[in-house]
Formats: structure tokens, C-alpha cells, sequence
């Protein structure tokens, strides 16, 4: 039954391991079940893994114990905190731990890019290999399996693991380990600054007295139209900001792009005042109490700050913290003065 790399992938031999059932892993994880392949999954929340369970998936007691029984283990989880705990450490019960010689670990998690090369190195050492290939597409992508997958690592592990892939979407070869990861970071920056430009041309509609639906249908064909707006522009009209990925994790991933500096890597950091500025709404939101909503909420912070300032303190105010740059990280504030 082993056919860990390279022997090719088929549910009739291949076993998966899925590590994090939550809105995204669980309809991941579903497709993969559908298409017929074996499936161990692991959840610190047993519940979660209910409906995974009713369609035949296997329940694991840890990390350890899903690698032992699977060819290839994906992980989705939140944070680079929770991606090391489950593949690194875990008390000895990782999944590196328990992955045979030949065995592929592929996270999905939007995670750091040193993490990447980290567990890659790591995962070459016992013989396995590891790919970062974190996705776009929310949850209606997931459930449709129309992700885009953002994928670093060994180029030839990648274009192995196509089976699996094709069942979640379109994957297509970054670079080397962590470049995946890079590539998600910059696909948040662009994600971010969308939500932001969709959420300020949404209200602007609705206070000039238009109809926001026939604005937004009059828009999406132009230059304003985007895979945001048709994702997220009825959502956010609606008010449904059911989660396809939590709001905290988009200050998590825009983070990772604005603050996190690494200092073999300091020529490689650019400037980005449109990314810190959508963190820092982002970050209100989770201050607001809203951090498991939907990303699509960011609407309601651009509301908040219309219905809590006047116009003519608004317009001071944020003349005010562009000119003082609040919004950027000290090392980024010194760079904009020159």
C-alpha cells in the first residue's frame, strides 16, 4: 500500500494525511475523499472532524500517528506557530517524526517563508521532502476545487503530487522551498488592497444615494472588477461575513509582508505603505472583536470610522497619521524620510 515519492499517486495505493479541518481543510480534505483516496486526519477539535469521519476519513490521536500511516500529509492550520508545532515539535509526536523515508509534506497554512526553507532542510535530512503551496481562492474555491496553489519546493515532487492537486485546483511551480509562501504574501498585499478599495467604493455608492447592486454590476466589467469583487461584493452587501478565512489571519499574512524583517534579507524589503495601511484596518477589526469574521468584514471598520468621526476631524485625522506615517513599522518610517 506504501507509495510514498516517486512512485506515482493513485487513491487505489497513495494514503493522505490531512492535518486542520477547519472552513478551508475540511472542504479540501472532502475532495480528496470524493475522488476516492484513503484519508487519516488529525483535529485538536474531534468534532470538526465529523463530517470528514461520515465519508469515510480515518481519525488520528496526533501528528505522529497520521504521518506513520500516510504517503503524504497536508497540513492547513492558523498560524507558522501552529505549522512548527505540528512538523517539528509536538513533544516528539510531529509529523516529521512519524513520516517514512520518501514521504511528502505539503502546507497548505499561509505561513513564513523561512519556516519553508526550515522544514524543507529538515524534511531532507530523514530522507522525506516538504512543499509550501498555500492557496487563493477561499472557501468557494476549496469547495469547488478551483484554489490557486502557490506551490515552492522540489520542482519535480511538485509536478508528482499532481494528482492531488488537480483535485484542489491550479497549482503552479514558485521556486524553491518558500518561495510558495512568498508568493502568498504577495498575493495578500494584492488581496488586502482590494477588500480596501471595494469597501470604500461600497459605502462612497451608498452615502452618493446610488443603488450599491446596479453600482457594483455597472463596475465589475471595468477596470474596478476583480476576483474580490465577485467573491465578496454581494457578501459584503448582504452583510454575510460568514468566514472562508478568518480576518486575524489577514493581519498574520500582511504582517509577514510589512513587519517581519529577516537581517540576511534586508535588501529584500520593500516599502509598502498600502500593505501596512490594510494591516492596521485589518488589526481593527480583531481590536473591534471581529477577528473570526469573514475577510469580506473589513467593511465594517471603513463604516466605523464614518459613523464615529465627523467629516472635517476625519479628513484632519488622517492627514495627521499619513504625515506622522503611524501606520508603518519603525525601520520602514526611517527609509520613507530620506
Amino acid at each position: 500500500m506504501e507509495t510514498p515519492y516517486p512512485e506515482p499517486i493513485s487513491p487505489a495505493k497513495t494514503r493522505i494525511g490531512w492535518i486542520g479541518v477547519g472552513v478551508m481543510g475540511a472542504a479540501m480534505a472532502s475532495r480528496l475523499l470524493s475522488a476516492g483516496y484513503f484519508l487519516t486526519v488529525y483535529t485538536r477539535t474531534p468534532s470538526k472532524a465529523l463530517s470528514l469521519q461520515s465519508k469515510g476519513a480515518h481519525l488520528a490521536s496526533s501528528p505522529l500517528d497520521v504521518a506513520k500511516c500516510s504517503d503524504v500529509v497536508f497540513t492547513m492550520v492558523g498560524h507558522p506557530s501552529d505549522v512548527r508545532s505540528v512538523v517539528l515539535e509536538s513533544q516528539g509526536k510531529g509529523v516529521l517524526a512519524g513520516l517514512n523515508p520518501g514521504g511528502v509534506i505539503v502546507d497548505t497554512t499561509s505561513s513564513h517563508p523561512s519556516l519553508a526553507r526550515e522544514i524543507f532542510a529538515a524534511a531532507r535530512t530523514k530522507g522525506c521532502w516538504a512543499v509550501d503551496s498555500p492557496v487563493s481562492g477561499g472557501d468557494i474555491g476549496a469547495r469547488d476545487g478551483k484554489l490557486a496553489i502557490l506551490a515552492g519546493g522540489d520542482e519535480g515532487v511538485i509536478k508528482w503530487l499532481s494528482p492531488l492537486f488537480e483535485l484542489l485546483g491550479k497549482a503552479t511551480y514558485m521556486g524553491p522551498a518558500g518561495c510558495g509562501q512568498s508568493c502568498k504574501i504577495a498575493n495578500q498585499i494584492v488581496v488586502g488592497g482590494n477588500l480596501l478599495g471595494l469597501s470604500e467604493g461600497l459605502l462612497f455608492s451608498e452615502k452618493a444615494g446610488l443603488d450599491v447592486k446596479k453600482w457594483m454590476d455597472a463596475v465589475r466589467g471595468g477596470a474596478a472588477g476583480s476576483m474580490v469583487m465577485e467573491l465578496y461584493g454581494e457578501r459584503m452587501i448582504e452583510r454575510d461575513f460568514r468566514p472562508g478565512g478568518f480576518a486575524e489571519y489577514m493581519v498574520k499574512d500582511l504582517g509577514m509582508g510589512v513587519d517581519l524583517v529577516e537581517e540576511s534579507e534586508d535588501r529584500r524589503v520593500p516599502v509598502l505603505p498600502g500593505a501596512a495601511l490594510s494591516k492596521q484596518l485589518f488589526a481593527g477589526m480583531v481590536a473591534n472583536g471581529d477577528g473570526h469574521l469573514g475577510t469580506q468584514g473589513l467593511i465594517t471598520v471603513i463604516e466605523r470610522l464614518n459613523s464615529n468621526l465627523g467629516l472635517k476631524s476625519r479628513i484632519i485625522s488622517h492627514t495627521r497619521e499619513v504625515q506622522s506615517f503611524t501606520f508603518f513599522p519603525a525601520s520602514m518610517r526611517i527609509g520613507l524620510h530620506r
